[in-house]
């Protein structure tokens, strides 16, 4: 496993991390054991950067990996955890809401501190909240040494470039803007290398859209984005390929992106996917996938509160 520094925290971090958000059996009904065990694989083969949130499985995921990490040497780790969204439309981001969602985290978590604290889906929140409360309720945290950083999370790459235009972050979470389909998250390095701002990448597979399996109905790709996605994983499928490997492979390719999360809650199929991360790309085939992505492009899908948008 390669690792990579995350922005000025000082952590190395492996280029493949685990998020466990399969854990709360979003995507499929899981077995709690082979959950578990899918996270000790993850770590015994190098993963060091875990990521959930009490919103996923609407605290379940936590709960899980809470039983799967206290077996594990709490220095072997760096746990990930955020606030803020607790139900499909339910945010709060008030500082007092988040001071108790991480002492509610901690206690599913079974541990005393988290290394990484984020805001979740900030731009489904107000921006005043986010601003004059949820960013001082982590900075009280980090002073109080339950967290050792902090950050947001979201789609819109524009919410990162509003909070940072007015405080200091350690990292950011960003999603579907580093994969095949979209690369538009390189447009922000500038100014997380100028701000020391540590860049977390995930849903490489960009929420299934770079796959051979059938896209979730809830998925809010449009029709012209679904159809190329679906070209591609047969191209590659006529070729021997798996559309999610090369994906995979071209998220963690880039140096400039410290980590990038994959879920499962499968130990074959983390172990697969740590396989796939460690293997050369194809860059012939990676050359035909991007053609047959061209059209698409950077080409992406609305979310949250307008105000974030401006």
């Amino acid at each position: 496993m390669k690792y990579r520094k995350l922005g000025q925290t000082g952590l190395d971090v492996s280029i493949l991390s685990y998020g466990a958000s399969s854990l709360g059996s979003v995507f499929r009904n899981i077995n709690e054991s082979e959950g578990i065990k899918s996270v000790h694989a993850a770590v015994d083969q190098g993963i060091n950067l875990i990521d959930v949130s009490p919103y996923y499985g609407l605290t379940k995921a936590e709960t899980v990996l809470g039983r799967a990490i206290k077996d594990i040497p709490r220095d072997q780790f760096i746990l990930s955890t955020k606030a803020g969204r607790y139900g499909e439309k339910l945010f709060d981001f008030t500082k007092k809401r988040i001071m108790t969602s991480l002492e509610e985290s901690l206690g599913r978590l079974q541990t005393d501190y988290v290394d990484i604290l984020l805001l979740h889906d900030i731009e489904f929140g107000s921006y005043d909240q986010v601003m004059e409360e949820g960013i001082p309720a982590l900075q009280q945290l980090k002073a109080e040494g339950k967290i050792r950083f902090f950050g947001v999370s979201g789609l819109p790459l524009t919410v990162f470039e509003k909070v940072l235009a007015k405080t200091e972050l350690d990292v950011i979470l960003s999603y579907c803007h580093f994969s095949l389909n979209d690369t538009s998250l390189l447009s922000l390095l500038p100014l997380s290398e100028q701000k020391n701002v540590g860049i977390i990448n995930a849903s490489p597979l960009s929420m299934g859209l770079l796959s051979s399996r059938s896209v979730a109905d809830w998925h809010p790709a449009d029709q012209e984005i679904r159809t190329a996605c679906k070209k591609a994983a047969a191209f590659c499928e006529r070729n021997g390929e798996d559309l999610a490997k090369l994906a995979i492979q071209y998220a963690v390719q880039d140096k400039r992106i410290p980590t990038t999360l994959v879920s499962t809650a499968s130990k074959k199929n983390i172990t697969k996917n740590i396989k796939w991360a460690e293997e050369p790309i194809d860059q012939e085939l990676l050359a035909d996938v991007l053609e047959i992505l061209k059209p698409v492009h950077n080409k992406t899908w609305p979310s949250g509160n307008s105000e974030w948008i401006v």
